[in-house]
Order: structure tokens, then C-alpha cells, then sequence
């Protein structure tokens, strides 16, 4: 290690030691955060990081703000009606339209070039930031620093960090401008360091790939980039609301369990219109809000959403704008008051019993999605019983 850094280290350790005998409470935490800070601007310079990005990252403050954010993500405390509600409200949908009408030349080479609909595009600028109007106003560096120190997914926002830091280590962006979200998400559609550093796109051509910019192009092409470098499927919807025939088996549905659609239209699985569903192309149904409320036949660009933002409502949220911004319809079912027929306390419950049991059901929110029923899989199967994956009254009794 070089001696500048060892006495670097030094110094910054003697500050540390000196500030946790005389701060109490929130001091102490900004204290081990600058002594966590310096040891890891020796990591970042021992890959390349420049003096200037390391001045830059010296500046960073401890907020806890954002750990508070972090622990309660808008796509998991909020019923899915009223996820869906709001992403797809009237105000919303009005500046989707709006942004198409302003953009079209720009949306239609966007479009032509990447093989991603201009209205998946608009439709996540319009979820990440307002289409551009909420773009984050806290330094990157210094969320990014304080989600890696506080640990709970230390190595994922070290490495986004590190990333940050390699932006400005290439002139990318000044550290001053390079401003997000709680969780290190920046510009008009929040890329994440990491995915900036991999696909973002210089397509107005004027030698720099600037997503902060109150112009939105190469925000935008940068978007239709990541979705096709992740598998986007041209002319291929990201779903389809349907209906299921009465008595339909429950434990065939689930992401997992793909078939053709015009198997599932033998089995009585319907569009909304009522018609059979034919056709070769392969898809998986989904109840997000149980058997009662909508349901939707998923495809392969669903899954591509899922790797922008991992949570289910995030990605009807952002299929169903889309949809709404190609002139298709609302939602046509209703939603259930009690999804699965359960209160929500007993959605709860089953959640914390199945991870209470080591069956990773997610956190005890009572949204019980993918990874909920996998986790009710998971302990059918563990006790011999048929494997449904379909949450009731009844698996609660038999897990409390």
C-alpha cells in the first residue's frame, strides 16, 4: 500500500477515534462514516479512481434520510390499485401524450434504431422522474456512500459507488451535476451507475452521454439501449390482461409456468373480450392481487422490465402506462378488497410464519406476490403436500 495512503488512513482513523469519544448519537454515525469513507477511497484508487474523483467522493456527507427511504419503497408499501392508479393516472397519461407530441422525430428514430415502442420509453421516463421533472436533487455520492455503509446490501452499493466514481474518473459528468435519487439513480429515466457505464448512449452525437441534461435524448436512447441489451422482444407486448374459467387450477399459475397460448386457450383462458387465446408465442399467467382482481398473461418483456426496477407493480405499472399511451384500454377487472380472501393482517402473517420457518417470503408488507408464493411452494413441497403455491386461511392455521 503506498505511504501517503498508510498515513491517509492515519489521520483519518485519529479523527474517527477522537470524534466518537466527544459525539454522541448522530455525529458518532457521521464519525465511523468518514473513517468507513477513507478506507474506502484506498479501495477505489487501487482501481483506477482518479485524485480528483477521490476529492469528490471526500465531500461525501452521511444521509440518513436515505436509509429510511431505502427500507420503504413506494412498489412495496402501496396496494397495487393504488400503484396502479397513480402510474397510470389521467395527469400522467396527458404528459405521456404530451412528451410524444414534442419528440416525435426524436422517439421515432429512437424506436426504429433500438426495436423498443416510443411508448415503453415515455412511459418510463414518466415513472422515473416525471419525464424530467423530478430528477433527484441529493449528490450520488454521497447516497451511494451512505446505503454502502450502512451495509444492508453492502456490495451492491459499493460497486455502484465505485462505479460513480468511475464516471467521474472519465469526465462523464462533474461531481456537482451528477445529483439523484435516494438510491443513487440518476437522470431523466434513473439509470443506476452501473447501467450508465454499460449502455448509455451518446445519441445526439456532441461527444458526451449526458443523462442530466435538461435535454432528454440521450436519457432516452439510453433507456431503449439497456432494454435491448437485456433481451427486448420487438412487437412482442409485455402482457395481456385475461380472465380465467371458473374452477381454473390455481396452481398452474405463477412466472414460472409458461405454455404456448393456445394451450392455455384450450384449457378456457380468455382475453378480457371473452375470445380464446391462440397463437404459438409463449406465455405464464400472473395474480398480483389474487384470483379476483386482474390477471395477466406475461411474456418475455415483462421479464426484461423486471431487471429496470424488480418489483411486480413496478412493471404493470410501466407496461400498463405504455399500453394507455398506445391508445389501449384501462384495466378491466376490479380489486379485490381482500386479495386471496385474506385482511391484510393475515397476508402478514403468513409472510412472517414463512420466514420465521426459513421459506424467503419477502417482508411482511401483506403483498403477497412471485416471491411470496414461491416461498408457499417451497414449504408445500418441504411437507409432502400438493405443491400450489396459492396463499389461504387455511395454510395460515396449519403455519401457526
Amino acid at each position: 500500500m503506498p505511504q501517503h495512503a498508510i498515513s491517509f488512513n492515519r489521520r483519518m482513523a485519529m479523527v474517527t477515534l477522537a470524534a466518537a469519544v466527544v459525539m454522541p448519537g448522530r455525529l458518532l454515525a457521521d464519525a465511523g462514516f468518514s473513517g468507513w469513507l477513507s478506507g474506502f477511497a484506498v479501495k477505489a484508487r487501487s482501481v483506477g479512481v482518479s485524485d480528483a474523483a477521490l476529492k469528490a467522493l471526500g465531500r461525501a456527507e452521511y444521509l440518513p434520510s436515505v436509509i429510511k427511504s431505502d427500507r420503504r419503497p413506494a412498489e412495496t408499501t402501496r396496494s397495487l390499485q393504488d400503484y396502479i392508479g397513480s402510474a397510470a393516472s389521467p395527469q400522467r397519461i396527458k404528459g405521456g401524450q404530451r412528451a410524444l407530441s414534442r419528440y416525435p422525430t426524436l422517439l421515432k428514430k429512437i424506436e426504429r434504431q433500438y426495436g423498443v415502442p416510443k411508448e415503453v420509453i415515455v412511459a418510463i421516463w414518466g415513472m422515473e422522474s416525471s419525464f424530467g421533472a423530478v430528477r433527484g436533487s441529493a449528490s450520488v455520492l454521497s447516497t451511494l456512500a451512505t446505503l454502502a455503509y450502512e451495509g444492508r446490501r453492502r456490495d451492491l452499493f459499493e460497486a455502484e459507488l465505485l462505479a460513480a466514481l468511475h464516471i467521474l474518473t472519465a469526465g462523464d459528468v462533474s461531481s456537482s451535476r451528477m445529483k439523484g435519487s435516494y438510491a443513487g439513480a440518476m437522470g431523466h429515466t434513473q439509470f443506476m451507475p452501473s447501467s450508465y457505464l454499460a449502455h448509455a448512449e451518446d445519441f445526439n452525437r456532441d461527444g458526451v452521454r449526458d443523462i442530466w441534461s435538461d435535454d432528454p435524448t440521450d436519457a432516452l436512447a439510453s433507456t431503449a439501449a439497456y432494454l435491448r441489451a437485456k433481451g427486448w422482444a420487438k412487437g412482442q407486448p409485455w402482457a395481456i390482461e385475461v380472465r380465467l374459467p371458473k374452477g381454473f387450477d390455481l396452481a398452474l399459475t405463477g412466472r414460472i409456468y409458461s405454455r404456448r397460448l393456445r394451450d392455455w386457450g384450450k384449457m378456457g383462458v380468455t382475453d378480457v373480450k371473452g375470445r380464446a387465446l391462440t397463437g404459438a408465442e409463449s406465455g405464464a399467467l400472473i395474480l398480483p392481487a389474487g384470483p379476483t382482481g386482474p390477471i395477466f398473461m406475461i411474456f418475455q418483456n415483462f421479464h426484461v422490465l423486471k431487471t429496470y426496477n424488480y418489483a411486480d407493480s413496478y412493471v404493470i405499472g410501466v407496461g400498463h402506462l405504455s399500453d394507455r399511451l398506445a391508445g389501449g384500454r384501462a384495466i378491466q377487472a376490479s380489486y379485490p378488497k381482500n386479495p386471496w380472501g385474506m385482511t391484510t393482517t393475515e397476508r402478514q402473517a403468513l409472510q412472517k410464519a414463512l420466514n420465521d420457518l426459513g421459506f424467503q417470503a419477502g417482508r411482511p408488507d401483506g403483498v403477497i406476490g412471485e416471491k411470496g408464493r414461491a416461498a408457499i411452494r417451497a414449504f408445500e413441497a418441504s411437507r409432502g403436500m400438493s405443491v400450489t403455491g396459492v396463499p389461504t386461511v387455511q395454510l395460515l392455521a396449519i403455519l401457526s
